[in-house]
């Protein structure tokens, strides 16, 4: 058990002040992420150094297009989460049955542990992912710390829901972040995710304040969140924050408590693709059908810059961030 970081004393409980929850927590009691404990008026992660996954992924693979094109990703989670959507991919880590044990599943990892294998594999960076990893801030901050003065990039994978205070401190050491925006109403974020949107838009825009690279990811699920007007509120939102913000569009597939839901045409995300060009994002991305409209060009002239194939790389015509032909710098983090 770790001291978590993140929560005050409030009457006889405790308030967590790590996501946009802020859970009051009773003695004996867990947070909503169920990983986050009040034992005796002192809040403990549970899940410190206890990962259940750790591998090497493409970085394409988080998605994050504009971050070292090609390289690979030490990505590791603990069991938990902060949000309880009905469409998740990783629910066997990511939701907590209640009958679970005290001791949640894990192998024991050290911080130290993790920067070694990174770099004994090749890595360029860590990524915090599969699960929402703001539950398991406190291990993926020390991580990030050695990581950083190792030379490793830090990247999060999140649905945005952490508090402001947990922002500017992770902030520093963080590379770059793809947050999902999951639709663009509260009704959507309660009934499908047990949360609210506001707190994810704001940590959107946070994160480019405080100077992080952020892509943003829309799964767009048929008949749920996939109308012209709301991704045209995604779109406009995306382009008032900062129009060189990447916008990866990606078509859903039936999974968990949605094996009842279509799978997501490609019309649609081309639909989403024009409507966020229209609305002047510089990079929009079609993400879960193939190969199409996964390629970089270039914001000025058109040119291809960077050509994949689903998560692979098959060319990268940048040169030092800038487009070989026209010679205008590219947003992102490149070599």
């Amino acid at each position: 058990m770790h001291e978590a970081l993140f929560y005050e004393r409030q009457d006889t409980a405790l308030r967590c002040l790590m996501c946009g929850h802020h859970c009051l927590i009773g003695d004996g009691r867990l947070g909503i992420c169920g990983v986050r404990e009040n034992r005796r008026g002192v809040l403990y992660s549970r899940v410190y150094g206890r990962l259940v996954a750790e591998h090497v992924d493409p970085i394409e693979k988080k998605p994050l297009f504009h971050v070292l094109p090609g390289s690979l990703s030490h990505s590791i989670a603990t069991m938990g989460c902060n949000f309880r959507c009905r469409h998740c991919q990783n629910a066997s880590i990511s939701q907590i049955p209640k009958d679970m044990p005290t001791e949640l599943p894990g192998f024991p990892r050290t911080p130290e542990a993790v920067v070694r294998v990174a770099l004994e594999q090749g890595c360029k960076s860590i990524s915090y992912t599969y699960v929402e990893p703001t539950i398991f801030f406190e291990f993926a901050y020390d991580c990030s710390i050695l990581a950083a003065e190792r030379g490793l990039k830090n990247i999060f994978v999140s649905n945005g829901y952490m508090s402001r205070e947990a922002a500017k401190m992770l902030a520093p050491v963080l590379t770059a972040i793809n947050i999902d925006i999951k639709a663009f109403s509260d009704a959507f974020y309660k009934k499908v995710c047990g949360a609210r949107l506001q707190p994810v838009l704001d940590t959107v825009r946070l994160m480019r304040e405080l100077g992080v690279w952020v892509e943003a990811t829309t799964l767009i699920i048929p008949g749920m969140n996939d109308s012209r007007a709301e991704l045209q509120d995604i779109a406009s939102f995306l382009a008032e924050t900062d129009k060189t913000i990447p916008w990866h569009v990606t078509a859903f597939h039936p999974t968990y408590l949605m094996q009842d839901v279509p799978a997501t045409p490609r019309s649609t995300l081309q639909t989403a693709r024009q409507i966020g060009l229209d609305s002047g994002l510089h990079f929009v991305y079609e993400g879960n059908v193939g190969a199409g409209g996964e390629n970089t060009l270039c914001p000025s002239c058109g040119s291809l810059l960077v050509s994949r194939a689903g998560f692979s790389v098959q060319a990268n015509r940048l040169s030092e961030g800038c487009c070989p032909d026209c010679g205008v710098a590219v947003p992102g983090v490149w070599e």
